[in-house]
């Protein structure tokens, strides 16, 4: 009973770990913080949100708002281990943009050590057929993911200072 109970339960960890979005080998050298803003659009349909990626005692803090300023989305980022932070609830679908943001932002001069697998030509990088990066500049660019999301990343503009 026991190893076909086993013999059930291993593709299911085997399909959750295979869920999880790749992480590069080490963070990258990115400039932080940063506040974007993220358009997401799926069958016509649009959402506007706030992704703010902070640098916090060797992680990094992702944190998804809407534009009312409530959070959809918190995680910390330790090395190649999401956490929750906060109370909210897990949401698979930020951890994946998250992931792809990461990618993303990646400076080109550090990509090939840290995604060995990816690809970049011109102004186009990808991984695979999981993640698709079209840069307008380094940090505005239209993320297409394999499930048909679309999302367009920008930088939201810097206030002026009194």
């Amino acid at each position: 009973m026991k190893r076909l109970l086993s013999l059930l339960l291993l593709p299911l960890l085997l399909a959750a770990c295979a869920a999880q979005p790749p992480l590069p080998a080490r963070q990258p050298m990115l400039e932080l913080p940063q506040q974007l803003h993220v358009q997401r659009e799926q069958d016509a349909q649009r959402q506007d949100w706030l992704l703010v990626v902070q640098a916090e005692n060797g992680q990094l803090r992702w944190s998804l708002l809407d534009l009312m300023g409530i959070p959809q989305a918190r995680q910390l980022l330790d090395g190649h281990t999401w956490r929750a932070d906060g109370l909210l609830p897990p949401n698979p679908a930020a951890r994946e943009l998250f992931a792809a943001v990461l990618f993303a932002l990646t400076p080109q001069t550090e990509l090939a050590r840290l995604y060995p697998q990816a690809r970049q030509r011109g102004l186009r990088r990808s991984l695979g057929t999981r993640w698709q990066v079209d840069y307008r500049q380094a940090d505005d660019f239209t993320l297409s993911l394999a499930q048909g999301l679309r999302y367009h990343v920008s930088p939201l503009p810097n206030e002026p200072a009194p």
